[in-house]
């Protein structure tokens, strides 16, 4: 039998390492019960694992209470971290323990799992480094900023490289749950499980989720001027010669610097920024496609189409019908 450690983050936990915590045991042992049915025996042991013993969190809300001290555990064959708070960024007690532990159960052949904001804890090993990662998109420029070797790719609900895995936020682990269980287990018995918990299964990106804000914590100011023109000129087409002419600089070091700064190039950006607004317009209003095309500075309906697909997984009407119930009426 296999073994899954799911460790306890201790100080830098909450509600939701909770609910990762709780979904992952469940999955797994649902996963196990469908198994047994047929007449196999058990494919994983889960326990919870960490660096101290019993903790209050969420204001002596819940308690938590690992089974094992981590560094009890010589051997396992698959690491879940839940998620974490990021904003805690200083080192703290416990932390050089599960960093050395997971590193070394890693190079023995050990998977490892991220789930959204675990993803820091992850990265701060240096296991991600030049590796493909997700996380929660509104952490993403938080992320990009302490962990520039790492290669995040925001949209995208789940990444799997090299024997880790991470995934986007919050409850989209419930996704990523089902994931394991095709991996590790099979197609049927992921079928299951996402009929017996009700999860969707084979969802592959956050994008629809996602709320484009800009990073902005970049500290170029040049790239920032760019951001707030951009910004303030939705309804029109920018060319991003004139825009990198407006800053007295070349095309190729324009793009550079938009690119370091932000993830995105300009046109991206712009792309970005415009998708964003009409997001919202058919969120709430009751304008056409084409009004809402045209206000976001798009003439052609077939390019705006294309973006909007690129951007959100789905068409403008789609969009609309998902989640504008009023207008789709």
């Amino acid at each position: 039998m296999k073994h899954v450690t799911i460790i306890y983050p201790s100080q830098r936990s909450g509600h939701s390492t909770l609910a990762c915590i709780t979904a992952a045991f469940e999955t797994f042992m649902a996963a196990n019960g469908y198994r047994r049915k047929s007449g196999k025996t058990d494919l994983f042991t889960v326990e919870l694992a960490g660096t101290t013993a019993a903790e209050e969190i969420c204001n002596g809300m819940f308690t938590i209470k690992p089974q094992r001290n981590i560094s009890d555990i010589s051997k396992t064959d698959l690491i879940i971290i839940p998620s974490t708070n990021p904003n805690q960024q200083q080192p703290l007690p416990g932390d050089d323990v599960l960093i050395e532990w997971m590193t070394r159960q890693y190079k023995h052949g050990a998977d490892i799992v991220s789930i959204c904001s675990g993803a820091f804890l992850l990265a701060s090993s240096g296991l991600l480094d030049g590796k493909s990662c997700s996380t929660h998109w509104a952490h993403a420029d938080l992320f990009r900023q302490r962990f520039p070797k790492v290669n995040l790719m925001a949209d995208k609900l789940i990444t799997d490289e090299n024997g880790i895995c991470t995934n986007g936020g919050a409850f989209s682990f419930l996704n990523l749950m089902i994931y394991l269980v095709e991996k590790y287990y099979d197609r049927e018995t992921a079928i299951y499980c996402s009929k017996n918990l009700q999860i969707e299964m084979d969802r592959n990106s956050q994008s629809a989720f996602t709320i484009f804000t800009g990073q902005k914590l970049h500290g170029d100011k040049m790239v920032e001027d760019a951001q707030k023109y951009i910004e303030s000129a939705l309804n029109e087409k920018i060319s991003i010669e004139e825009l990198s002419a407006r800053f007295a600089i070349g095309r190729r070091n324009f793009d550079r610097r938009f690119i370091k700064a932000t993830g995105n190039t300009p046109l991206e950006y712009s792309q970005r920024v415009k998708i964003e607004l009409a997001k919202k317009e058919l969120e709430v209003s009751r304008k056409t496609v084409n009004e809402v095309m045209y206000e976001v500075g798009y003439s052609d309906q077939k390019a705006f189409r294309e973006v909007f697909r690129k951007i959100t997984g789905m068409s403008p009407l789609e969009y609309r019908s998902k989640y504008n119930k009023e207008a789709a009426n």
